[in-house]
């Protein structure tokens, strides 16, 4: 059966919440509604709603000339297996000694490599992206360098992928959190297919705010690959939080957003010691005086 989405931009946070509430009352109603910042640096907003039905064109109308938004744009979108195209484009990924893959690819596992399976059901933060493979890699090259993380945190983990690569190369537990709920059910899933029960440990948190986290800080390595404006609203914590001598790998940055989250962690005594850019995203490796 075909679904269809309704997505608009408008400038304003504030109208564009409300806008995101009000479709909630549509008729036909939505099956769910989503409001998020374009991180393009121009303060445009997107709310988005899908729906199981087309929508009332005459309401998304009236809606975006209500809250001062541009106009609706409806699309429908076809009847698809989307874990079984997923499986099929999913190729796995090679990022330093880790090799991500879904259970389709396990007979391609290289000797020597370390796994980490997730599966197409799970796809989001599998590696294929930038951001996390430029994560992977950072962490492959500080392991490289002989560094042994003790006390590690991944925070905003999405799939836990980075949380489970720290596990697989390092003694000591980790933990992972992520400010949804979703996301952390996720993580537990793929903590439990890789076999790290125990090694891995999942809790909903917006950033260190939980006493899990707080109670084992400070980190010697924390990955936050999320966003540019959480990133820097984040280093004031991070600052707290990381050890002397301690490391943050840091993404979900566009290129061009580098040299302002590099000056947030500046600012706190954290300073980059290097970067890795792979297509239009790039990965900060930062490092807190000894």
């Amino acid at each position: 059966m075909p679904t269809f989405t309704a997505f608009t931009k408008l400038s304003d946070k504030d109208a564009a919440e409300a806008l995101g509430e009000a479709m909630e009352g549509m008729d036909p109603e939505p099956t769910g509604v989503g409001v998020f910042e374009i991180e393009d640096g121009s303060g445009t907003w997107e709310v988005g709603g899908y729906f199981l039905e087309e929508p009332d064109g005459v309401e998304l109308a009236l809606l975006a000339a209500g809250f001062a938004a541009k106009p609706f744009v409806v699309s429908e979108v076809p009847d698809t297996d989307w874990v079984d195209k997923v499986r099929r484009e999913l190729t796995p990924v090679v990022a330093g000694r880790f090799f991500v893959y879904g259970s389709h690819d396990a007979d391609k596992i290289p000797e020597g490599s370390e796994p980490l399976l997730i599966e197409a059901a799970m796809a989001f933060g599998t590696g294929h992206h930038g951001t996390t493979q430029g994560c992977l890699e950072s962490l492959d090259a500080l392991a490289a360098e002989g560094f042994t993380g003790r006390s590690v945190a991944d925070i905003g983990c999405g799939t836990a992928v980075l949380a489970m690569a720290a596990a697989r190369i390092w003694p000591d537990s980790v933990i992972a959190s992520d400010i949804d709920a979703v996301a952390v059910e996720v993580a537990e899933a793929n903590v439990r297919a890789n076999g790290l029960e125990g090694r891995v440990t999942c809790v909903e948190a917006a950033g260190f705010d939980v006493p899990a986290l707080a109670e084992r800080a400070p980190y010697d390595l924390v990955f936050a690959n999320i966003l540019k404006q959480p990133l820097i609203d984040l280093a004031p914590d991070m600052a707290a939080y990381l050890a002397a001598g301690g490391y943050a790998i840091l993404s979900g940055l566009l290129t061009r957003q580098a040299e302002e989250v590099v000056a947030a962690y500046a600012s706190q005594g954290i300073h980059e010691k290097t970067r890795r850019v792979i297509g239009d995203w790039v990965t900060l490796t930062l490092q807190k005086p000894a």
